[in-house]
């Protein structure tokens, strides 16, 4: 017998929708969520290590390169050799990095606008001022 779902299912299940439809909206963008995330803590950092990323990302090292692997790819990172250490290098972002961001929360917010299009507005009100309430808690 299926029990009732509770309100905690029901957010994790909302949350995990929206981000798999995002998830496929970015991909046809051509960047990954993960992607999408690193170029964001890279950004917010002006430059990282590889370790510190996958650290910060809590991916291992080798996913980290991965994804640096990409992101260089795309023209988004470079890797610059650290002047604190020259053995170590740093990601740092390119110009195309803010763009490609821009471009990220774009996607986000329009994927989420249609994702809550069937609320009505006075649904949607309701629901922003609960979960105003659960975040700032």
């Amino acid at each position: 017998m299926h029990q009732p779902e509770t309100t905690g299912d029901l957010l994790m299940g909302t949350a995990r929708r929206l981000r798999r439809e995002f998830g496929t909206a970015l991909v046809h963008d051509g960047v990954t969520p993960a992607q999408a995330r690193a170029l964001r803590s890279v950004m917010e950092a002006g430059a990282l290590r590889p370790s510190a990323l996958a650290e910060h990302l809590d991916i291992a090292a080798r996913s980290a390169t991965e994804v640096v692997d990409a992101l260089e790819e795309q023209g988004l990172v470079e890797r610059r050799p650290d002047p604190d250490d020259r053995r170590a290098t740093l990601v740092t972002p390119t110009r195309a990095a803010k763009t490609e961001l821009a471009q990220v929360d774009r996607l986000r917010r329009a994927q989420t606008e249609r994702f809550l299009a069937v609320l009505s507005d006075a649904d949607r009100a309701e629901l922003d001022r609960i979960l105003r309430i659960l975040v700032d808690q």
